[in-house]
C-alpha cells in the first residue's frame, strides 16, 4: 500500500479503487488514471498557492507577473483582448490586473497606434525594471523546484504535460 503525507494531500491507488467500487464504475474507470488526474489537480492547487506566496515577495501576484511577462514578450504592448487570450483568462480579469499594475506604475494604458479607438496596455520602464529585479530569484526558485529531476526526466515531463494539456478539454467539453 502506498503511503504519503496524508490521504487528503496524497490519495492512494487503494483509495481510488475504493471510490470507483463505491460508485460501481469498475468496468469504466481505471484507478491509476483517476489517481494520476487527482494528484495532478492537487499538485496544481498547491503549486498555485506556492506561486502566490512566491510573487508576493516582489509585491506582485501570479496574474500580475504573468501579464508583465506577456507584455515584455510582446515588445511591450498588447490589447486587453490579446492579453486575455495569452493568459487564458477573461477580459474582466485582465482589466483588473491592468488596473492594479497601473497603480504600481508598472503598466500604462494608451490608445492603440493601429486603431485609435482601441486601448493597449504598455509595459513601463518601471515595469521592465521590476521584471529584471524579480528574474534572478524567480528563475533560481523555479530551477530549485524541479532540481530533483534529471535533464532527461524534465524532457519526459514536458512531453507528458503537453499530452495532459491536450486532454484538459475532457473536463470542460
Amino acid at each position: 500500500m502506498e503511503t504519503g503525507p496524508s490521504s487528503i494531500d496524497s490519495p492512494t491507488l487503494a483509495q481510488a479503487r475504493k471510490q470507483i467500487r463505491r460508485y460501481g464504475l469498475e468496468a469504466e474507470a481505471d484507478p491509476q488514471a483517476v489517481l494520476v488526474a487527482v494528484r495532478l489537480l492537487a499538485a496544481g492547487t498547491r503549486l498555485g498557492q506556492a506561486a502566490e506566496t512566491h510573487f508576493t515577495r516582489f509585491g506582485l501576484s501570479t496574474g500580475r507577473y504573468r501579464l508583465l511577462a506577456a507584455l515584455e514578450d510582446s515588445d511591450g504592448e498588447l490589447a486587453p483582448s490579446q492579453l486575455a487570450a495569452v493568459l487564458g483568462v477573461t477580459r474582466a480579469t485582465v482589466t483588473g490586473l491592468i488596473h492594479g499594475l497601473e497603480q504600481q506604475g508598472l503598466v500604462v494604458r494608451r490608445a492603440s497606434t493601429e486603431d485609435g479607438r482601441a486601448a493597449v496596455a504598455v509595459l513601463t520602464a518601471r515595469g521592465a525594471e521590476k521584471l529584471r529585479e524579480v528574474a534572478p530569484e524567480h528563475f533560481s526558485r523555479l530551477q530549485s523546484m524541479v532540481s530533483g529531476l534529471s535533464r532527461e526526466e524534465r524532457a519526459t515531463f514536458l512531453d507528458l504535460l503537453e499530452r495532459i494539456n491536450q486532454g484538459i478539454a475532457a473536463l470542460t467539453d
